[in-house]
């Protein structure tokens, strides 16, 4: 038994020692090195970025008149209805303003006045010639003649006056866009009677904020949208003063002459709310935000490093930089999960190499 024993121990102790003889006699075993993370880079460009917002507009002609009556009256006549194209001088509509009568036998009355003293006049001269009556009496019946001149004169300015408040004449030649009136009405010097549109071009009027008026200036294109379709125009007038009511500026565009919308159309258009020009510009997608302060990783000597910068005017592609790079740093714009100070990472240009 004890023979047995003997011999189990001596096997044990001959399998330690193999064991430990293998495990040094074995090549030793390395794990395989991990690759550093690859990156793309970019340095500052300079550029330009314009931010675009869209408003509302209205169609207007560039000529346009609103007719009123001068006087009151019942109308007589309507000559035009919307749609119509008028020449200037056609006769729009007739009212009875109760004056004109009157006006008339004023001024027939001034004319037999006129009349009565020159006659007068004919009949004192031939006196005067002959030294029938003296220069003071002669004189008196010229200056009747002068006085009943001016009477019929001022006479006839009333007349005609009158016959104008009763008589609407188009000032201008144009469409009809509005015509309020129709026979039997009584209007009165507030009673808007028809609006006429020039013939000229259309404009486009819309109104700005502040902000965005500051970045518009005379001869800027705009871009005009009405279903769907496209058009341009050209800023030519901006308000200096904000509206008493809406605290906004007016801003009005001329249309392409071949453009014909319908007058009063409200339209979107599209203007410059910001811009800056010949600024340092990174790709917006390297701009990260640590505590909502804009930040970018930059490459050096195969390193990261992380920049705070100073952001400015930015778009869906492209962010100003104010300050915090120089033009050739080397700005990481591919995005990595191994960004962090410090990290070891590989140039993309080097790995394809």
């Amino acid at each position: 038994m004890r023979k047995r024993t003997i011999i189990i121990g001596a096997i044990a102790a001959a399998g330690l020692v193999g064991l430990f003889v293998y495990r040094f006699i074995q090549p030793e075993e390395f794990a395989e090195a991990v690759p550093l993370p690859v990156v793309e880079t970019e340095k500052p460009q300079t550029g330009d970025i314009s931010l675009m917002t869209s408003l509302l507009g209205k169609i207007e002609p560039s000529d346009v008149v609103y007719l009123y009556p001068k006087a009151s009256g019942d109308v007589t006549e309507v000559n035009v209805k919307a749609g119509d194209i008028v020449n200037e001088g056609d006769v729009i509509c007739r009212i009875d303003t109760k004056l004109v009568e009157t006006a008339k036998a004023s001024l027939d009355a001034a004319v037999l006045q006129l009349s009565q003293a020159q006659t007068a006049l004919s009949r004192m001269e031939i006196l005067y010639q002959a030294g029938g009556i003296s220069t003071q009496a002669y004189e008196q019946a010229r200056d009747q003649v002068t006085s009943a001149r001016i009477q019929k004169d001022q006479a006839q300015f009333t007349y005609d006056t009158q016959v104008s408040y009763s008589q609407i004449t188009a000032p201008i030649s144009g469409l009809v866009e509005i015509s309020d009136i129709e026979n039997y009405d009584t209007v009165s010097p507030g009673s808007l009677l028809c609006v006429i549109s020039g013939e000229g071009a259309q404009i486009l009027s819309f109104q700005t904020t502040e902000r965005i008026r500051n970045y518009l200036e005379e001869g800027d294109s705009i871009e005009v949208e009405k279903e769907g379709s496209r058009y341009r125009g050209t800023i030519y007038e901006i308000s200096t003063m904000a509206d008493d009511v809406t605290g906004l500026y007016k801003v009005k565009a001329n249309m392409n002459p071949e453009v014909s919308l319908p007058t009063g159309a409200q339209v979107k258009l599209y203007v410059t709310s910001e811009e800056t020009k010949n600024a340092m510009t990174i790709p917006v997608n390297s701009v990260y935000f640590e505590g909502g302060e804009p930040e970018v990783y930059l490459y050096r000597d195969g390193l990261v490093h992380k920049q705070p910068v100073e952001m400015g005017v930015y778009d869906s592609e492209r962010a100003e930089i104010l300050s915090g790079l120089s033009m050739e740093d080397a700005v990481i714009v591919s995005w990595s999960s191994e960004l962090y100070e410090g990290a070891e990472v590989t140039l993309w240009q080097e790995a394809v190499e």
